[in-house]
């Protein structure tokens, strides 16, 4: 009972997160400045692009072991394959006109639309616990970015850039390492963990 409530809260949480910052834009700054009470003391020890790093690297790791346990992989792998041998067979057919099998595939391809509804409902929970920590933490880096509109990094390729710079459009170069650091953790935990689709 108190499992199944604490499970509740926290994917209440998680729509709360993603979906009230956008009903709330006020929210930004407000969770940013209640994390800064935490994280704060790492602004003295560690230069800014580090701290982005280690947060990057936190949420990658969090977000696979997250995904690890509360997704059915059997069922993804399963799903997954069996939708490719479809496929295949699919184009087999419609290359040798055989339009019995095609409209045999075309029955099977809508029979296994449940299966991919109970994936993507699969994926969607993991996102709302994932916002719980992944969400904050990036309220608070870009408060902290924005109250250091000069700070510096050295990219490959770009060279020197300020944090704040834009990439393209409004993707500014700090969230652009931020998601660069997060993959590879994100990648080697999967692998690490034998998680991911086929």
């Amino acid at each position: 009972m108190l499992k199944k409530t604490l499970n509740k809260l926290a994917l209440f949480l998680g729509i709360f997160m993603m979906f009230g910052i956008i009903m709330f834009p006020g929210m930004r700054d407000i969770i940013g400045k209640l994390m800064d009470t935490l994280l704060k003391p790492l602004l003295g020890g560690l230069p800014l692009h580090m701290i982005i790093f280690v947060l990057a690297a936190i949420t990658g790791l969090y977000a696979s072991l997250i995904q690890k346990y509360t997704m059915d992989w059997e069922l993804m792998r399963r799903v997954q394959e069996k939708m490719k041998n479809i496929q295949k067979e699919f184009r087999q057919a419609q290359l040798s006109n055989n339009a019995a099998k095609v409209k045999k595939l075309q029955e099977q391809q809508a029979q296994m639309m449940g299966d991919q509804m109970d994936m993507m409902k699969q994926q969607f929970k993991p996102m709302l616990y994932i916002s719980i920590i992944s969400i904050p933490l990036f309220f608070w880096v870009y408060l902290v970015i924005s109250q250091r509109p000069d700070a510096l990094m050295v990219f490959p390729f770009w060279g020197e850039q300020k944090m704040t710079g834009a990439l393209f459009g409004p993707f500014q170069y700090w969230l652009f390492w931020y998601f660069l650091c997060s993959i590879p953790v994100s990648q080697m935990t999967r692998k690490a963990l034998n998680i991911g689709g086929t």
